[in-house]
């Protein structure tokens, strides 16, 4: 009996710890990132990169551009394990219709990068970055209609 009260409570020790370690991770990202004033200065960067890339700005030209900043602030805060909350409407809703390809999404992932590189975030936490990022691509990218 005494064995059995302790193999539930190793489990339960090691399952919570499991959990803890990995809300700790994701904490180590927000703040690998510089916390919301780190993140600000991410996307202003990649912004001002995506504005100056010839293969994507057009695409911004209708956009309401502080806040789409405003949104890709929350979205990485709340990605890396901030505390913020996201306040945008659904990816798949948003871009469904846009005709964005996968070259657009992966210039606009570059472009990222490159904002990143230019403010010295380790590559290490860049690769953190854009792996919880880049699962959102089956939700911005969308297979253009075919002529009927």
């Amino acid at each position: 009996m005494k064995l059995r009260h302790i193999a539930t409570a190793i489990s339960l020790i090691v399952a919570c710890t499991g959990q803890a370690m990995a809300q700790a991770a994701q904490g180590n990202l927000f703040q690998a990132l510089g916390n919301e004033p780190g993140i600000s200065k991410i996307v202003d960067e990649m912004l001002v990169v995506v504005m100056q890339d010839e293969r994507i700005k057009a695409s911004f030209k209708e956009t309401n551009m502080p806040r789409l900043a405003q949104l890709l602030k929350e979205q990485f805060c709340v990605i890396s394990g901030g505390p913020c909350k996201y306040t945008g409407d659904d990816m798949k809703v948003v871009h469904e219709n846009l005709g964005i390809n996968a070259a657009q999404f992966y210039a606009l992932a570059e472009d990222l990068q490159i904002a990143m590189d230019k403010l010295a975030v380790a590559s290490s936490t860049q690769n953190k970055l854009m792996a919880k990022l880049s699962p959102m691509k089956k939700d911005i990218v969308f297979p253009k209609p075919k002529p009927q």
